[in-house]
């Protein structure tokens, strides 16, 4: 251990540095490496979880037209087949409106998809670095 603390006293500080620099570069590539690689598998993870997502939405929808078959034959004892299907499809419109309508308030309470709180941070920065001393004092 004494002869590697003499060996870095021997050396000059342009070599030490150039040094750093070469294994901050090498730490670097390797975590960047390391990221592409974690990122990859989950990635991977979460397509097939999408792929199984999609696979129960459609299963759903066919589910909810066996449903609305059900609906329009149980009916169909009491009133004629067109107006078992209409009321069917009435019932089923009304759901879809008063979803849209709640789903469009919430999409409308979020607001500007754009990240305000970074791009006012990056104002701030963008401030500090044309004048630190003056932005400091703030």
């Amino acid at each position: 251990m004494a002869s590697s603390q003499d060996e870095l006293r021997d050396r000059g500080t342009g070599d030490l540095v150039k040094e750093l620099s070469e294994q901050v570069t090498t730490l670097v590539r390797q975590e960047v490496e390391l990221a592409k690689a974690e990122v990859g598998e989950k990635g991977k993870k979460a397509g097939v979880g999408a792929g199984l997502l999609g696979g129960a939405g459609v299963a759903g929808l066919l589910a909810l037209g066996s449903l609305t078959a059900f609906l329009i034959l149980a009916l169909d004892g009491v009133m004629p087949n067109w107006a078992a299907a209409l009321i069917v499809t009435a019932v089923w419109g009304a759901v879809a409106g008063v979803l849209a309508l709640r789903g469009r308030r919430k999409v409308q309470e979020v607001g500007s998809p754009a990240p305000e709180k970074t791009i006012e941070t990056l104002k701030e920065d963008k401030e500090w670095l044309k004048d630190p001393t003056r932005s400091a004092a703030r």
